[in-house]
């Protein structure tokens, strides 16, 4: 809770996964995807109740060990691969409140595939959108120069290449860049109004927390093997 906001987290852990299969139940050092959001999610002081989305009770049972409650199981018109964080989001709060009787004020998102998060950024993340007043805070990681949309390139059917933007070509030095910010999956808080009345887990006003350590998102074999790596590298495991 914080400024007497009672806050629920949720932990989207679905099943199905193409890349990689039943990702969420992945090792990284010994420790599930899953289970390891559900450890930080637990050292966090101003979350009142921490979830687990899912539709496989394997992941279910994964992720109680962990601390996180299981009390429902997300529906099949909600476990696709093409279904958006909202429709998640908005589904679990509406549960939980049935379930726990209550009304949540915030809503808190920790992505397993996340999982060198701090709990002290998620805490920030919350004190950001309590404090100053947003709809919904995101937190984010600078993207390097290299993945600038300004030097990003286009290949045509014919295999003619060009620019993704045409003001690409005016680009000598990356000095000449305005930073740019990708989601990295740490956490989002949104307001219940947010989520229920705009109907979206990004509001008329969003902040952006910049997360500086290092941050991996996976998608595939390939960032497990950074991941490893950076963790090992930094003691993180």
């Amino acid at each position: 809770m914080i400024n007497g906001k009672r806050i629920l987290c949720v932990v989207p852990a679905r099943g199905g996964s193409k890349g990689i299969p039943l990702k969420n139940l992945r090792p990284i050092f010994g420790k599930p995807l899953v289970a390891r959001a559900g450890a930080v999610a637990n050292q966090v002081p101003e979350i009142d109740r921490a979830v687990v989305s899912t539709d496989h009770d394997e992941i279910a049972e994964v992720a109680k060990k962990a601390g996180l409650a299981a009390p429902f199981r997300r529906p099949e018109d909600l476990s696709g691969d093409r279904i958006g964080d909202w429709d998640v989001l908005h589904h679990a709060l509406r549960e939980m409140e049935r379930i726990d009787s209550v009304q949540y004020d915030i809503v808190v998102m920790l992505q397993p595939t996340s999982p060198m998060r701090r709990a002290e950024d998620v805490s920030n993340t919350i004190k950001m959108l309590q404090n100053e007043n947003w709809d919904a805070v995101w937190t984010v990681s600078e993207t390097d120069s290299k993945g600038h949309p300004l030097k990003q390139l286009t290949i045509s059917q014919t295999g003619e290449m060009n620019y993704y933007s045409p003001d690409g070509e005016k680009i000598i030095a990356r000095q000449q860049l305005t930073p740019v910010y990708h989601r990295n999956g740490v956490a989002y808080a949104i307001t219940r109004d947010c989520l229920i009345n705009q109907g979206s887990i990004k509001g008329a006003r969003t902040g952006a927390l910049v997360i500086d350590t290092p941050q991996v998102s996976i998608d595939t074999e390939w960032d497990i093997s950074l991941v490893e790596f950076v963790m090992n590298k930094n003691s993180l495991a």
